[in-house]
């Protein structure tokens, strides 16, 4: 570093030192006014506390009271819900009760205890009477078409059973309706006298809320006072900066051809790898070329050895073993 460069440096300093010692006596001045300021935040941010204690206890009775309007509203929808649902459920006993009167219209006259009785009969037959084939299909098939009257019955009764599972489930529905009813009428009310609670705290936290405000006022009064120290401490460091920049100078400067040398580093290591590969790619054509020219060697071979052996000629051993090959890599 010159001599000259050496003065330039010293004399920045010298500025940067005297900014400094401006910069401290600006803050002491800001930290005089602000201490004029503090009963005056101290007495809002007690008054802003009070206010924050209120309004969580104004949040807990909104919340209480909220949740106890959501509970009401799930109760009434579970409610009408419930007998929405009891209205279908009726409508499948309709079907299942049709389903039974078409089906002792469809089959009318026939005694379910004579069909048993007629189908044990035949099975008994069956199982315990030598018959021809002729006759035994025949009987088979009687056994089969009483079988299908039995089902019918056996259908009636499962909608039969199916009606009397409907009809305890609508009981059960009308009293869970019941059940929701009430516990809805319960929180109807208590979400009232919470609500009435609600507005009386509000009213408090409200006039707690200007006493607060006439208080923040008086605080921006006294931070527009501070607020033309603060721009000239402002400008005071955008000029150290400056300062520091120009000290800066030689280090980037340094910096600079450093980056510079890193380039041209750079570019050579590139110039290399291209040309790297480039002779890689090169080489890999270079044997694909050689490979194909192998294999048409071998196909030209080993079609003559074909031709060889259609004529009934011998072939030699180099031929023999590449129709070897070839055949191998056909059963591959």
């Amino acid at each position: 570093m010159t001599e000259q460069k050496a003065t330039e440096i010293a004399t920045i300093n010298q500025q940067i030192e005297a900014i400094n010692k401006r910069i401290v006596t600006l803050k002491d001045g800001i930290t005089k006014t602000r201490e004029e300021t503090k009963k005056h935040i101290a007495d809002r941010d007690q008054l802003n506390d009070k206010v924050k204690a209120l309004r969580l206890e104004i949040a807990e009775i909104k919340k209480e009271r909220d949740q106890l309007n959501a509970s009401v509203r799930s109760l009434k929808q579970q409610r009408d819900e419930v007998r929405g649902q009891m209205a279908p459920f009726i409508e499948e006993i309709k079907g299942h009760s049709q389903r039974i009167r078409e089906l002792k219209e469809k089959y009318a006259g026939e005694s379910r205890q004579e069909l048993q009785k007629a189908f044990d009969a035949l099975e008994f037959k069956i199982a315990t009477t030598s018959m021809d084939l002729h006759e035994e299909k025949r009987l088979i098939d009687q056994v089969k078409e009483i079988e299908t009257r039995l089902s019918v019955y056996k259908k009636m009764d499962q909608h039969s059973k199916k009606i009397g599972e409907i009809r305890v489930e609508l009981k059960v529905f009308e009293d869970k309706a019941d059940v929701f009813h009430g516990e809805l009428t319960q929180n109807a009310k208590k979400s009232q006298e919470l609500h009435a609670r609600m507005l009386a705290k509000f009213e408090e936290m409200k006039k707690l809320r200007e006493d607060a405000t006439n208080l923040h006022l008086q605080f921006l009064l006294d931070r527009e006072r501070v607020k033309p120290l603060q721009e000239e401490i402002g400008r005071l460091i955008d000029q150290r900066r400056r300062l520091f920049g120009a000290r800066q100078g030689q280090y980037l400067e340094e910096q600079k051809q450093y980056e510079e040398r890193k380039k041209a580093y750079e570019e050579r290591k590139k110039a290399y790898e291209d040309r790297r590969r480039q002779f890689d790619s090169e080489r890999e054509e270079s044997e694909k070329l050689k490979k194909a020219k192998e294999q048409e060697i071998k196909e030209k071979i080993g079609s003559e050895a074909r031709e060889k052996l259609q004529r009934g000629e011998k072939v030699d051993w180099n031929e023999f073993q590449l129709l070897a090959g070839e055949d191998s890599e056909t059963e591959d």
